[in-house]
């Protein structure tokens, strides 16, 4: 039962961060926004030390950054498999 709370506990925390990584995504596209003004601070110091693991692996290529999309990818393997547990 401890098991299955915990489980249950990452699967939503994932879920949630994903969602977090998608609103972080989005608001790069608009270049007047202002990272260091609440609440876009908070969320980059949320979001940006996981996605600076992939920005390791995959720098930007063209001017595209495509670590969001491998570490969005990665989130939903996992979340998929705590779900199938």
């Amino acid at each position: 039962m401890e098991l299955q709370l915990l489980i249950s506990t990452l699967a939503t925390f994932i879920q949630i961060y994903t969602v977090l990584l998608i609103i972080r995504v989005l608001l790069t596209w608009f270049p007047t926004i202002n990272w260091y003004n609440q609440p876009f601070t908070t969320l980059s110091q949320i979001t940006d030390p996981y996605l600076n693991l992939f920005r390791s692996i995959i720098p930007p290529l063209g001017g595209m950054d495509f670590s969001p999309m491998l570490a969005i990818i990665l989130l939903q393997i996992v979340g998929g498999g705590l779900q199938a547990v």
